[in-house]
This record gives structure tokens, sequence and C-alpha cells, in this order.
């Protein structure tokens, strides 16, 4: 019988992005999906190291990598404005 994917709450954000915390967001929803890390990379077309370096935000990962997962999986990345003064 196929593993299933344990799901994970959504974690908060207090303060600027990380990429620890951006690894965390992707994870999270990842596994609210109930998707395999092997089934993501395949969709994305990155490896499953490449997708663990994002989640554990271990190593550099090239940002159209995180990017590619991140719209895959619906997780909406913003910039806010700041003031000019």
């Amino acid at each position: 019988m196929a593993k299933r994917v344990k799901s994970i709450p959504t974690p908060s954000q207090d303060g600027y992005l990380t990429k620890e915390l951006l690894g965390k967001y992707i994870r999270a929803r990842r596994t609210q999906e109930g998707l395999k890390m092997h089934d993501v990379a395949m969709l994305c077309g990155i490896s499953i190291a490449t997708l663990t370096n994002i989640e554990k935000a271990e190593a550099n990962v090239r940002i159209d990598s995180i990017l590619k997962v991140a719209k895959m999986l619906g997780v909406k990345i913003e910039i806010a404005p700041w003031d000019d003064k």
C-alpha cells in the first residue's frame, strides 16, 4: 500500500520572508494537497534534490526553480510597496 502524505499546517509569518519560511510554506502547501515530492518535482521539471533543498532551505537554489514550484502549488509571493522617504 502506498504511503499517505501527512498534511502539515501553514506556518505563520511575523516578519520578513526568509528562505526557511518560504520552504515551510511550500512544504505545507504540498502536503496539504497530498502531493509527494516525486510528483511535484516531476510536474515542475526539477529534481527531487532541488525540491528538498527548497523545502529545507539547505543550499542555493535557482530562483526560477523556486518560482516554478510556488506557482504550481498556488503559493503566491508578493512584493509589498515601500515608502520612498
